[in-house]
């Protein structure tokens, strides 16, 4: 026995309202399930994003003097040696800054002595030692690394505005500055117009002291011990031992120097949950939302299919009484299902698509990609007939006898 679609149509326009219900809930849930699904994606991809940096194996001190004994200089040269005689330390250096710190400092570059406005272009700076390329876990593709003796000391007050003479430059950079040709030997300037040579070119770091990771691409390295406002040390170490090192640190780097404090010792990992702890929470939240919303649609479906089917058991006894198999029942009711769902769909796929360009237009983010449209529709379309199939089972079960005699 076939399945007319006539009389399906017929009787969802008398008892319509159940059906535009739960057809306007599968539109609203495949709305968000498309959109929720695409943000989720992109925020997981933004807290998987590559540091750029030897993450696993990197952790940052910060310290600070704190009584008029306090000689910064020697400080410095005293942890760093220390730190770097530890068993289990691959390098160290001090930093004005490290990665995902939220604390940092950037500056402008010129091509230029000009200083014109087409020449600048930003850059995050990193006030490092010969030891900071490989600390940071950075490898350098042109030029050369830093040599001892070109690491300018902490300014002081009567030098304040020291200019390192060379630095080393990401290879994202370095093509800004000089797109289609080496920056190897290359002269910039300050914002004062003072020169600097290029003498290296390092790969791309995806993460700066802040957040957005576009910022990193455009790093400058520069050889100098920074100033106590905002210092750090910086260490890396050999693969697996970070939590004795820490440990050891933690220990005993305190006792090396009574006229300065250790305040923190933290995993550049840490920084990173920190830093990106929004996003998980979006990520959660949408996760928990879109299940729910999911489930509250499925659970609709379902009542409306228990509905259709406990008030048409004389209707069903009929067909079973004139010949219908319960394979027929089951296809009816999955197909009258399958009209509500498809309905749903359509109107979904509307308000996703509109959702998804306000969100675009609106909050910068990338338009939505239709393959996720395609699974939402797929998604919603099995989770409607697996709805339906346990009442539509139900009816079948229901035998003729007992179907002709109900009221």
């Amino acid at each position: 026995m076939s399945t007319p679609i006539r009389p399906i149509l017929s009787s969802l326009l008398r008892n319509r309202t159940g059906a535009v219900l739960v057809a306007l809930q599968i539109a609203l849930a495949l709305a968000i399930l498309v959109n929720a699904t695409y943000i989720v994606k992109q925020r997981v991809d933004t807290i998987n994003r590559p540091t750029g940096v030897d993450e696993p194996n990197l952790f940052a001190i910060e310290s600070f003097g704190f009584t008029p004994r306090y000689d910064h200089a020697s400080s410095v040269r005293a942890d760093l040696a220390w730190l770097r005689g530890l068993n289990g330390v691959a390098s160290a250096t001090a930093v004005n800054s490290a990665p995902l710190t939220l604390s940092g400092s950037s500056s402008p570059w010129y091509r230029t002595p000009a200083r014109g406005p087409d020449d600048r272009v930003g850059s995050i700076d990193y006030q490092i030692d010969e030891q900071g390329l490989q600390t940071f876990g950075t490898h350098l593709i042109a030029g050369r690394n830093f040599r001892p003796e070109e690491i300018l000391p902490a300014a002081t007050a009567a030098h304040q505005d020291q200019h390192p003479p060379s630095v080393i430059v990401t290879e994202s950079l370095a093509r800004k500055l000089f797109p289609g040709g080496s920056a190897v030997g290359k002269t910039i300037y300050d914002f004062l117009g003072r020169p600097t040579t290029i003498i290296g070119v390092t790969a791309d770091i995806f993460s700066g002291p802040w957040q957005n990771p576009d910022e990193a691409e455009y790093t400058t390295f520069m050889p100098e011990v920074p100033l106590t406002w905002g210092f750090r040390f910086l260490v890396r170490t050999q693969p697996g031992r970070i939590d004795d090192v820490m440990r050891t640190v933690t220990q005993q780097m305190q006792e090396l120097n009574p006229d300065r404090i250790v305040r923190s010792i933290q995993p550049i990992s840490l920084f990173k949950k920190w830093v990106y702890l929004n996003e998980r929470v979006t990520v959660i939240f949408l996760i928990v939302t879109t299940t729910l919303l999911l489930a509250i649609a499925a659970l609709g479906i379902f009542g409306l299919a228990t509905f259709n089917v406990s008030t048409r058991t004389k209707q069903i006894g009929i067909r079973r009484a004139v010949g219908a198999r319960k394979h027929d029942i089951i296809q009816y009711f999955m197909v009258e299902n399958g009209l509500i769902t498809s309905a749903g769909i359509l109107t979904g796929c509307a308000l996703a698509l509109t959702v998804g360009y306000e969100l675009s237009l609106y909050y910068h983010l990338p338009r939505l990609d239709l393959l996720y449209l395609v699974g939402g529709i797929l998604v919603l379309w099995v989770i409607g007939q697996l709805a339906a199939w346990q009442p539509a089972r139900r009816a079948a079960t229901v035998p003729p006898s007992v179907a002709t005699r109900t009221a």
